[in-house]
C-alpha cells in the first residue's frame, strides 16, 4: 500500500509545549511515539464519527519527558489490514480546545508525527503531511 506521507528522518530541534518542563529531544517517544510503560493514563477526548470512521481520539503524556501527544486511531473491523494510528506532539492550549472532529485535521498541519498500523505495514515511522483515514483514498 502506498503511503501518503513523507518520511522525516531528522530529529526536531525542539518540541513546544506550554508546560515549563519541555520535552527533551533525546526521549525515545520522539522517535516511536509514546509507548507503554512510559504513558500516563490517556485522557479520552471522544470518537470522531466523520465519514463513518468512529476513530478514537486520546491525549497521552510521556512520563519521561512530559511531552503531550494527540493520538488518533481507527480500524474498520470488516477489512483486514485497515488499522492505523498517528500521534503528534500537541501544546496544552491546543489540547484543551481539541475535539474529536478536529483531531484528524491536526495531523495535516503538524510539523511531524509518528504513524503506524497494519494499513501502513509498520509499527511506527515519522512522517508529515495529510494522512488517509477513510476506507477509500
Amino acid at each position: 500500500m502506498e503511503e501518503s506521507t513523507e518520511n522525516v528522518s531528522r530529529k526536531p530541534s525542539a518540541i513546544r509545549v506550554s508546560d515549563p518542563r519541555t520535552a527533551s529531544t533525546a526521549c525515545r517517544c520522539l522517535e516511536a511515539g509514546p509507548r507503554a510503560p512510559d504513558i500516563d493514563t490517556p485522557r479520552y477526548i471522544g470518537v470522531d464519527e466523520t465519514e463513518g470512521r468512529f476513530a478514537d481520539v486520546t491525549l497521552e503524556r510521556c512520563t519521561r519527558c512530559e511531552c503531550l501527544w494527540l493520538r488518533y486511531q481507527v480500524e474498520y473491523e470488516a477489512f483486514a489490514k485497515s488499522g492505523r494510528w498517528a500521534a503528534a506532539p500537541i501544546a496544552e492550549d491546543a489540547a484543551t480546545a481539541m475535539t474529536p472532529e478536529l483531531a484528524a485535521g491536526y495531523f495535516d498541519s503538524a510539523a511531524w508525527y509518528i504513524y503506524g498500523g497494519s494499513y501502513w505495514g509498520h509499527a511506527g515511522k515519522r512522517g508529515r503531511g495529510p494522512l488517509r483515514w477513510g476506507l477509500v483514498g
